[in-house]
């Protein structure tokens, strides 16, 4: 007995002064935690005001059915069941054996939905058993942040995303900006799984991101967006690109890449304007020409003759898409009608014994280096050089006509834009500001890249036979009395690797005669230009079309006529009819109305109240609504414009 109390002594007296301080910090440690408050991810923004990505919360729901007492879950298994199948789908039946046989494997985390949004989950918090909470009702809910994005698919790749896939777009690149900092507060444990603060404040206050301001504008996205797509899917072509920037500052303001899916559906599959470096084909041509006109050796009025639209250089045929040729004609006409053998003659002539003259002209271009976007992946330009491995004997005369050459359409849209600011080559941009609560952290201006990459001279006879190209040329369908349009068609046959090599790069291959690419590239209006747009589309049916003048031209009209005529308020392509008068005044007015109509009104049917009433409000507007569920009506129809602090009035049911 004396050596139990001993033995106890020693203890205590451990407890007290040897151990004393391990185990009260231990006791702390399991008592007290430190816990995250997570910051809120900055917003993406269009120029105008526009909301394009901002976060929502999404609960995926679980039950721990060990946790309910048998008694209660053979009670109220039927009426949960019931309530889950009206909300979920499936029957009543499917829930009762789901939830039995769970009940007999002890499931302690069983997956009952996905997704949920915050309105569907305090519903399913009232259900029979999930109202008696965590530990008597086995109601777990799972909280996650994720991105919503209010136009719906336009435009995804390039607002982007920065998650498990990766980071792309503009949400990848400035990701570090729009994280944020994550706060922290003591918590004291009360009781099982129950916790509450220690003080009155957090210990480290959250910062929420910083937003974004794109360079999109949301009306000529839209534009852009659907015109591209009905163009693919009239000729059930395997992708394409259009964008649209500013001449004079470099601002993408729309920016479309849609790729088909197995089922003949499109939707934003890669930035293939950023990302897919190809042979452009004929919209090189603008290159070629100008490198020969700033070296003097030709002038648009040379003439050469394009013989019978058919040569043979060193065994290889360049032939023109003019049965019989054209004949003699002067350069300016080369152009205007795309003729191959015309330019390749025009630089074989001058160039054939000094090359490299011409790769100067062609990299005093920029057409040598990227644009060099902050969003991740662009392709790089391939112009090739005499001593380059890759060079071969008519590496120059196929260059003259855009092939064994490789740009983005960004990259081509770059120099074509210079072509109409004239001669100033501006770097595209996507983002313009970054701002922290209203206020203006970080300005992204106008970048000159190069102020001038051609002659005054040079750059006016381009602009004027690429104007010719519309009014007489190949362009010459998209042609409108009414409004002004300057640019150029190409047509490419498809190049098909064979093989790879030991390096995994593709060696061999063949230029297909099934599978093409059709573009076309210009600015308007003519005489004081505004945008500059490229269009670029794959693959198109052949049986359907497939030159650059079918397929591509008539998207840039379609968005160039749309610019021209839109309003916030009415969508709608001019008719031959329309004045000039009243052309230049709608366009006139264009930015001042867009001033005044700021938000497009998205489509929030069948989204669950509480997150319409997120996303409305993160826009800009006041939100009032009835009934309870989800959305089933909304006061204004999806794409219609209303003014910031206008009240949207949402049924739910």
């Amino acid at each position: 007995m004396t050596l139990f109390l001993v033995v106890i002594a020693v203890k205590i007296f451990d407890l007290q002064y040897v151990s004393g301080d391990k185990y009260r910090k231990l006791a702390k440690e399991t008592t007290v935690k430190n816990d995250t408050i997570f910051a809120h991810r900055g917003n993406v923004y269009a120029s105008d005001g526009n909301l394009l990505a901002t976060s929502m919360s999404k609960f995926t729901i679980r039950m721990d059915v060990v946790a309910v007492d048998d008694n209660v879950f053979e009670k109220n298994i039927a009426d949960l069941s019931k309530e889950l199948s009206k909300l979920l789908g499936n029957t009543p039946k499917y829930y009762q054996n789901k939830l039995r046989d769970a009940k007999k494997r002890r499931n302690r985390y069983l997956l009952l939905a996905r997704n949920v949004g915050y309105n569907d989950y305090v519903k399913m918090k009232s259900f029979p058993i999930f109202n008696l909470g965590v530990y008597r009702g086995g109601f777990i809910a799972e909280q996650r942040t994720v991105r919503a994005h209010p136009i719906g698919k336009i435009a995804e790749r390039t607002i982007g995303y920065d998650d498990h896939r990766g980071g792309a777009g503009i949400e990848g690149a400035f990701t570090d900006f729009m994280d944020g900092k994550n706060g922290w507060r003591l918590k004291q444990k009360i009781a099982k799984g129950q916790w509450k603060p220690i003080n009155d404040v957090n210990e480290q206050e959250p910062e929420d991101g910083i937003d974004v301001i794109t360079t999109i504008d949301v009306n000529i996205q839209d534009i852009t967006h659907h015109e591209l797509l009905k163009q693919l899917e009239l000729f059930e072509a395997d992708h394409g690109c259009a964008v649209v920037m500013e001449t004079e500052t470099g601002e993408i303001k729309a920016i479309s890449n849609l790729g088909r899916t197995s089922r003949g559906k499109y939707y934003e599959k890669r930035n293939y304007a950023v990302w897919e470096s190809h042979e452009p084909g004929s919209t090189f041509k603008l290159a070629s020409l100008m490198a020969a006109l700033e070296d003097k050796v030709i002038d648009t009025s040379t003439v050469v003759d394009t013989e019978k639209g058919r040569i043979f250089i060193r065994g290889r045929k360049v032939e023109d898409s003019e049965y019989g040729g054209h004949g003699k004609i002067s350069m300016a006409r080369v152009f205007e009608v795309s003729s191959n053998v015309g330019i390749v003659k025009a630089i074989q002539k001058h160039y054939d014994k000094t090359p490299e003259k011409f790769i100067k002209r062609i990299k005093e271009f920029g057409l040598d280096q990227q644009t060099g976007v902050k969003i991740k992946g662009e392709g790089k330009p391939f112009i090739p050089t005499p001593d380059a491995k890759q060079w071969s004997p008519i590496a120059l005369e196929w260059m003259a006509w855009g092939y064994g050459v490789s740009l983005t359409p960004l990259q081509t849209l770059a120099f074509y834009n210079a072509v109409a600011n004239n001669g100033e080559l501006v770097k595209p941009r996507f983002v313009k500001e970054l701002r922290a609560g209203g206020k203006v952290e970080k300005s992204f201006g106008k970048v000159v890249v190069k102020e001038k990459i051609a002659s005054q001279q040079t750059i006016d006879k381009m602009r004027k036979v690429m104007e010719n190209v519309v009014k007489r040329g190949t362009a010459k369908d998209i042609y409108s009395p009414n409004f002004s349009m300057a640019g150029k068609t190409g047509t490419a046959k498809k190049y098909i690797p064979r093989y790879k090599n030991d390096k995994g790069e593709y060696e061999g291959g063949y230029y297909s005669s099934q599978q093409y690419v059709a573009s076309f590239a210009g600015f308007f209006p003519v005489d004081e230009p505004k945008y500059s747009c490229i269009v670029v589309i794959h693959n198109p049916k052949k049986e359907k079309g497939y030159y650059g003048s079918t397929v591509a031209a008539p998207v840039f009209k379609e968005i160039a006529q749309k610019i021209y005529t839109t309003t916030p308020v009415n969508i709608q392509s001019i008719t031959d009819s329309t004045s000039i008068a009243k052309l230049n005044k709608d366009y006139d007015n264009y930015y001042g109305l867009l001033r005044k109509y700021k938000t497009i009104m998205p489509n929030v049917l069948g989204m669950s109240g509480m997150d319409a009433v997120s996303l409305l409000e993160n826009m800009g507007l006041k939100v009032k609504f009835s009934g309870v569920g989800k959305v089933t009506e909304q006061s204004v129809n999806k794409s219609e414009r209303v003014q910031k602090g206008a009240t949207i009035y949402l049924k739910l049911s």
